[in-house]
């Protein structure tokens, strides 16, 4: 069995209960708005991160992450992007086992025609009456499915 830890939106903002959650992931992949490179560091102590960047990713540190990444585990390929409604391609005929999304900061997990769409939701600065949270992959027995982890803050 694998773990990925999936996280999205945190602002700039590293969150403890994040830190916690995300222990014991073999991968973890970040959709976006990270809002500082300290997070990223922060989250390379726990296990390897694999990141996109969001719209407020700004400046000189953020300029070498892709806006897309393509991230192969085991037999499964996932498609990792910020914001969903910037999906370039068709996931189904380009073969992808799942898409990895922030930017709305809603958690969603929705299988369509065989493909798995996760957006972990938020886990930086609350917004509105939103949850804080963020998501899991796991696979087991070639089997790929979706969690969503809210966070007590």
């Amino acid at each position: 069995m694998r773990y990925i830890g999936v996280i999205s939106d945190t602002h700039g903002l590293m969150r403890p209960e994040a830190i916690t959650a995300l222990k014991g992931c073999d991968l973890i992949l970040h959709a976006g708005d990270i809002g500082r490179p300290e997070v990223l560091d922060a989250l390379r102590c726990i296990a390897p991160v694999i990141a996109v960047r969001g719209n407020v990713d700004k400046g000189a540190w953020a300029e070498p992450l892709p806006e897309r990444e393509v991230v192969q585990i085991d037999d499964r390929c996932i498609y990792l992007l910020h914001n969903l409604k910037e999906l370039d391609l068709n996931p189904v005929t380009a073969g992808f086992d799942a898409v990895v999304s922030g930017h709305s900061h809603q958690s969603k997990i929705q299988k369509e025609h065989g493909v798995l769409y996760l957006n972990p939701g938020s886990a930086g600065p609350k917004r509105f009456k939103l949850p804080v949270s963020m998501g899991r992959l796991v696979l087991s027995d070639g089997a790929l499915r979706g969690e969503i982890v809210e966070l007590e803050v």
